[in-house]
């Protein structure tokens, strides 16, 4: 028969939301300064190809 756990106490259920929110927090940081060094372009890690005609190359599946 199935017998319930012992109850988590307050203080260990904030320490796992903190460290749970605190990897969030760290790859939203992390995300924001690549953004950062790619709009300064000073980006090194990040590579991307800059098109200026972007509604030229559309393809089409209509027949006419």
């Amino acid at each position: 028969m199935a017998v319930p756990k012992k109850r988590t106490s307050k203080s260990k259920k904030k320490i796992r939301k903190n460290v749970w929110l605190n990897k969030t927090n760290k790859i939203a940081l992390k995300a924001l300064s690549l953004a950062k060094s790619i709009l300064t372009n000073r980006s090194k890690s990040f590579y991307y190809g800059i098109n200026n005609e972007l509604g030229s190359k559309s393809i089409s599946n209509n027949k006419e």
